[in-house]
């Protein structure tokens, strides 16, 4: 029986393809793309060529999400595992506003003598008799009266000089409250003694920066015995405790208003104005 003859290659411009169905060589063209038709040993073997391996592996699916979370961060939107931590809190956050939910809920336990039917409602008249101690326009009638009748140049310097302190404070603590705008407690009456627009505003406490400054102000410069001293200091304590048992104020106002009262007074003595000085401004300015 003759042997199958085979084509020659390079008249058809083809490769031999061995393993056909009807046991003869078949050729294939190089140049021509492969029909859905041709038979399967045929699609077998163009799919271990290693040029079509590498196109399929362009377009496998590892590729294809590679290339579209590159196309999506070109379009501005980020991987969803950074809007996770961009939402997350952070931990600043999450401190300050439990010392917040802390303050709130210390001002309320402490606000005792907020009305007459509180627990403390008793003592509620001598918190505002405290309060009334504490309060600008006293201690400026005050300071100004003491001012006038004095007739010494060291008592007129120090009064000249509280005087001046009482208004920094006055002006300091309205630009803070203002700036701030913090709400007094849910459970404060407004009922307080010469209030003015800013004093609907929590933060800081102006009797506590008042008490911390006039404190510091009379130990350092006026010549007490010890026990008026102690007297000194209780005072300050008890009118900053009073604007919180009265609901005035929450805890952290007060304790920022000691810390800026006791910073005031320094910026007092960096001021300070002596009888020489204030007549010299007096005479340029006329």
């Amino acid at each position: 029986m003759p042997s199958p003859k085979a084509k020659n290659p390079g008249r058809s411009g083809g490769s031999p393809v061995l393993g056909s169905s009807n046991g003869r060589y078949e050729f294939m063209s190089l140049t021509k793309p492969l029909n859905r038709s041709s038979p399967p040993h045929l699609l077998q073997r163009q799919g271990s060529d290693p040029t079509t391996a590498r196109l399929r592996a362009s377009e496998s699916p590892t590729r294809r999400r590679g290339s579209g979370s590159s196309t999506g961060s070109a379009s501005g939107q980020g991987p969803p595992e950074e809007d996770g931590i961009r939402l997350n809190p952070s931990l600043i956050r999450v401190a300050l506003s439990s010392l917040l939910a802390i303050d709130l809920w210390l001002s309320k336990q402490l606000g005792v003598c907020a009305c007459e039917d509180s627990s403390w409602g008793s003592v509620r008249p001598l918190m505002k008799l405290l309060e009334i101690s504490g309060h600008g326009i006293p201690w400026l009638a005050g300071t100004a009266y003491c001012l006038y009748k004095s007739d010494s140049a060291a008592g007129q310097e120090v009064m000249l000089n509280l005087f001046m302190g009482l208004l920094l404070d006055l002006i300091l603590v309205g630009i803070v409250k203002a700036v701030v705008r913090r709400r007094r407690p849910a459970h404060n009456r407004m009922d307080m003694f010469a209030t003015f627009s800013v004093d609907r505003y929590s933060f800081p406490s102006g009797h506590a920066t008042r008490a911390a400054m006039c404190g510091r102000f009379l130990l350092a410069h006026l010549v007490l015995a010890a026990p008026l001293r102690v007297l000194v200091l209780l005072w300050v304590g008890l009118v900053g405790l009073s604007r919180v048992m009265l609901g005035r104020h929450n805890v952290t106002d007060v304790m920022f208003g000691f810390w800026m009262g006791y910073c005031q007074y320094n910026l007092v003595e960096m001021l300070w104005l002596s009888p020489q000085t204030l007549q010299g401004l007096l005479g340029q300015s006329a």
